[in-house]
């Protein structure tokens, strides 16, 4: 655990910021390397430090953005293009994807803090992997979004020190 989430909070705020302090995991991964590291899949992976920053970005704007507010996406994705939403293309660098993290994680506070409450409940889209009919509530959404970005940055710690040998501790200055 390299951060610790302030315990004086309510519920609202402290899933905000515990959503922030793995966001605060990926960004420090992506940290100090050039733009070929982060994209570089040092194991046999094709996962790397910069396409898991661009695909938690992504992932978070679907399922606020596009899920729970109703707003129309930023980026479509669909079979054909499902996989450059975990690496860099068209010129995209680190300093793009991360500006971009910036403002999905502006709007994920913007649109969460506006909700009368925490209980409000979507429907999920239509989709093989979710059963006809469901349905989350924006507490589910913000606890998947801590489960689903902690994932991941954990997964970036693992390359991050393949690439260059930095830990997690290390990239928090300890």
């Amino acid at each position: 655990m390299p951060v610790l989430v302030s315990a004086e909070t309510d519920e609202r705020a402290a899933l905000l910021q515990f959503v922030e302090a793995q966001r605060g995991a990926l960004r420090r991964a992506v940290g100090g390397l050039t733009e070929e590291q982060a994209s570089s899949r040092p194991t046999v992976s094709e996962l790397s430090v910069a396409g898991l920053l661009k695909h938690c970005a992504e992932m978070e704007s679907n399922w606020v953005r596009v899920i729970l507010a109703g707003r129309p996406s930023l980026r479509e994705r669909d079979q054909s293009n499902w996989g450059d939403s975990f690496r860099l293309v068209d010129g995209e660098t680190i300093a793009d994807t991360l500006a971009f993290y910036d403002a999905v994680a502006t709007e994920t506070t913007e649109i969460i803090t506006a909700l009368p409450n925490l209980d409000v409940e979507v429907p999920l889209p239509k989709a093989p992997w979710f059963p006809e009919g469901s349905r989350r509530s924006a507490r589910w959404i913000l606890l998947h979004l801590v489960e689903e970005v902690a994932r991941h940055a954990g997964h970036a710690d693992i390359l991050r020190e393949s690439v260059d040998g930095a830990t997690a501790f290390a990239l928090l200055g300890w």
